[in-house]
């Protein structure tokens, strides 16, 4: 079993920061906390409308941090540019629509074929690794290695939705889930459901020599059946440890989330 990494997004700090358009709070001063308190990775999105992370942002904390970066970005060649240029531990080519407020799925690898297949040659070519932020489907893990991509991540989103709906009162809609008013009973089913595919897909992957991560609204609740899966190496997980860190401190955010992820 390889042993479970945690990535920490702190893109939510600069979240924080653009709110106010300032420069309090910066996220260049998580990384020391982040790597005394347990994790293993800095995980940064650069976004083409810069809503969060700017480009200096990336330049000082892949300068400063003495984990590895890994940097999430769309297949924008302006973007790539930057990347080739800041050479981050790694790039994980994520989709992007200025009009969402997260990232709503994964890429779709097939219908993107062709511009995927120029950037990662692009990537690969500054010996930048290279990972792709993908939904737990095996067509498109298959497609991924032939791509020439060394890690796939699994998108985890529709299975956070899936545990809100059936432990919460939350009424998630996201990720074309048609099942706001199914009982908890078939919540849970259809919960169980996800998380078999997530396994299978990290098995699939894992079977054709790719490194598998995943991630997507984990968090304290969730977070341990996803840990649970062989399979799966790294987890990246942001929003919920940085919306704890509030309360309690990033440092204690940080070791709370890394002891779930222990196996």
């Amino acid at each position: 079993m390889p042993p479970l990494t945690l990535g920490v997004n702190i893109d939510h700090i600069a979240v924080l920061r653009e709110a106010r358009k300032i420069n309090d709070p910066d996220p260049l001063m998580a990384l020391e906390i982040c790597a005394q308190n347990g994790a293993d990775q800095i995980t940064i999105h650069l976004r083409e409308d810069r809503r969060h992370i700017q480009d200096e942002d990336a330049r000082a904390i892949i300068r400063a941090s003495r984990l590895p970066v890994n940097l999430e970005c769309s297949v924008d060649a302006g973007i790539i540019d930057i990347i080739c240029a800041l050479r981050p531990h790694r790039a994980t080519l994520v989709p992007e629509k200025r009009e969402e407020v997260t990232t709503e799925g994964g890429l779709d690898v097939k219908g993107q074929r062709f511009a995927l297949d120029i950037t990662i040659e692009r990537l690969s070519a500054e010996a930048i690794p290279v990972s792709l932020f993908i939904d737990p489907d095996l067509e498109t893990i298959s497609l991924s290695k032939q791509l020439g991509a060394q890690m796939i991540e699994l998108h985890t989103g529709r299975y956070a939705n899936l545990y809100a709906m059936a432990h919460t009162a939350l009424p998630y809609s996201h990720h074309a889930i048609e099942a706001l008013d199914l009982p908890r009973s078939e919540l849970k089913r259809l919960l169980e459901r996800e998380l078999e595919t997530l396994r299978k897909a990290a098995d699939y992957g894992r079977s054709l020599g790719l490194e598998v991560a995943a991630g997507h609204g984990l968090n304290y609740q969730n977070v341990g059946a996803v840990a649970a899966i062989e399979s799966i190496s790294e987890l990246n997980i942001g929003q919920s440890i940085i919306a704890r860190s509030v309360f309690t401190g990033l440092a204690e955010a940080v070791r709370g989330m890394k002891a779930l992820c222990v196996r």
